[in-house]
């Protein structure tokens, strides 16, 4: 099971489920991060955390720890 944690810089996955419950699971998803949605990596941070993405258009950062619930393919 790969995770948003594990990609790579410059690679694009896609959602394939989302961990976690309640108000962390709905947090990420208010943020446009949802089943089937393309997650492109920019950047990691110098220390590792956090991880710069683009999703739907915008950029985001997360947190390692929230990008370990979301897995992906």
């Amino acid at each position: 099971m790969a995770t948003l944690k594990d990609v790579k810089i410059g690679e694009t996955v896609k959602v394939k489920k989302l961990g976690g419950a309640g108000a962390l699971k709905r947090r990420i998803m208010d943020m446009g991060i949802t089943k089937g949605v393309e997650i492109y990596v920019r950047k990691v941070a110098p220390l590792g955390d956090p991880i710069e993405i683009t999703v739907r258009g915008y950029e985001l950062s997360l947190r390692k720890e929230d990008a370990e619930l979301i897995e992906v393919e």
